[in-house]
Parts: C-alpha cells; sequence; structure tokens
C-alpha cells in the first residue's frame, strides 16, 4: 500500500472527510486530495511534504515515522540538501525569511554615533584650547617696563639692594632711623623701585643722567648722592621729593 493509500485509508477509518483533514492540518483541500493519489509536487519541496505528512499523521493519531519512512521510500529518491534538513528540523529557518531591522534601532544607533562624534569634538576641542592657551608667548616689555639691572638679581625685589638703568648719577638711600616709602624714578620715567624700606636698610640707584626721589618719611633717611654725603632732606614724616644729576 502506497502513503497516498494508507492515508487515505487512515482518514476514512477516523471517520474524517478531506474538509475535516484540512481543518485539523491547515493544509488546503486540494493538496490534501493529491497528497492521497502519492502527488507531492504542490507541497512546495520535500522540507514542506515531509512536514505535511507529520501534521497528517498527528491527526490522524497514526504513527508520524512509519509515515515518513514509506515517504522516504517513495519520493525521497534525491539527495536532499544540508540545508533542507536543518529547516526540517527547526535548526534554521528557510533561506527566503529575512529578518527585519526595526526603524528604531536604526534611529538608536544614528542617535548614539552622533553623541559620540559630539563628545570626541568636544575632548579635541578643549585640548587644543589647553595647548594654546600654555604656549602663548609672553607679551614684551614696553620701553617704560624696561628690567633694571641689579648686582643682586637673583633675591626677592623687597631684598633687592642695587637698581640701575645707567651709571652717570649714583644715590645711596638708607633707612638710618626709621622705615619709610620710597619712590625712585631715571629721567625718562622709568620706575626703579616703589615701596617701603625698612629701618636699617641701604639701597643705591644709578643712572645715565638724573634720578628722580620721592620719599615718605624724610627725616628717617640719610642720602649720599655721587659719593658724597648730603644733609637732610626734611623731618619725621615730612614727604619730600628731590633730583640729582651727575653734576649733584
Amino acid at each position: 500500500m502506497s502513503l497516498g493509500s494508507l492515508i487515505a485509508k487512515a482518514r476514512k477509518d477516523a471517520g474524517l472527510s478531506l474538509e475535516d483533514l484540512a481543518g485539523k492540518t491547515n493544509i488546503r483541500i486540494s493538496v490534501l486530495g493529491e497528497i492521497e493519489k502519492n502527488n507531492f509536487t504542490n507541497c512546495g519541496g520535500q522540507t514542506y511534504a515531509r512536514g505535511h505528512v507529520r501534521n497528517i499523521a498527528a491527526a490522524l493519531k497514526a504513527d508520524q515515522k512509519e509515515f515518513i519512512r514509506l515517504y522516504e521510500e517513495e519520493q525521497g529518491g534525491e539527495i536532499r540538501s544540508m540545508r533542507e534538513l536543518l529547516v526540517e528540523n527547526s535548526v534554521m529557518q528557510q533561506p527566503n525569511e529575512k529578518h527585519k531591522i526595526s526603524w528604531k534601532i536604526l534611529v538608536m544607533i544614528s542617535l548614539t554615533s552622533l553623541f559620540v562624534v559630539g563628545v570626541a569634538q568636544i575632548i579635541i576641542s578643549n585640548t587644543n584650547t589647553n595647548e594654546v592657551v600654555t604656549a602663548a608667548p609672553s607679551a614684551s616689555p614696553s620701553s617704560s617696563e624696561t628690567p633694571i639691572i641689579s648686582e643682586t638679581a637673583d633675591t626677592e625685589p623687597s631684598a633687592q639692594e642695587t637698581y640701575s638703568t645707567g651709571t652717570g648719577v649714583t644715590v645711596i638711600i638708607e633707612a638710618t632711623r626709621s622705615k619709610s616709602w620710597l619712590f625712585v624714578s631715571d629721567s625718562v620715567g622709568r620706575t626703579l623701585f616703589s615701596g617701603q624700606i625698612s629701618k636699617g636698610i641701604s639701597k643705591t640707584f644709578t643712572t645715565d643722567s638724573q634720578l628722580n626721589l620721592k620719599v615718605g618719611n624724610a627725616g628717617g633717611v640719610d642720602l649720599t648722592v655721587n659719593g658724597k654725603s648730603v644733609d637732610s632732606i626734611g623731618g619725621d614724616g615730612e614727604v619730600v621729593s628731590v633730583s640729582y644729576g651727575a653734576d649733584s
């Protein structure tokens, strides 16, 4: 007995019509009729044909292995590909089944990419800014900020003893009796010193043609100009301005 005849007999023994079997297996009536005549050409290939045989056997409560054995003997003459075997055993999907990527996933990927690029640009921008600030050269000093040549250039300004922009005039001022505020500049307005001179401290100033001094406590200091001691220039707490040249 062929597989088709066996299916037809099992269906009739179960008291089912083709319509009833179609309802149980979801297989079209026309295809079921062809299967009972051993015609499997419209099943969609051997893989689907074997699936139909299994479904029919299950619906008729028949032996699936026996149905498949008969099918193989009668219809399984051609060599089955590995792909068909994997599909039949639910290891892989049919080749024509394509996975669709959700548009939401594509949007998320795009937004993530834009975010990463934005963060990278911010980091690069900050790095370049820091490099520019670090490498920026300092402004050149103007003529009024010409560095003062000192014999003690390695000391702090407050402890500096000699200030010079030339050698024509020399003034030594010493806070002999008390501290005093002091401002010293040369003939072109360059500042040699501006600040407080403590008691007991002596400072020397030299320039080319003229030194201008403003002393905040004239009575507390003594002056030596071009190697000569100068009489007191004022009293205690008195603010006095004096100038000395090469012939002073």
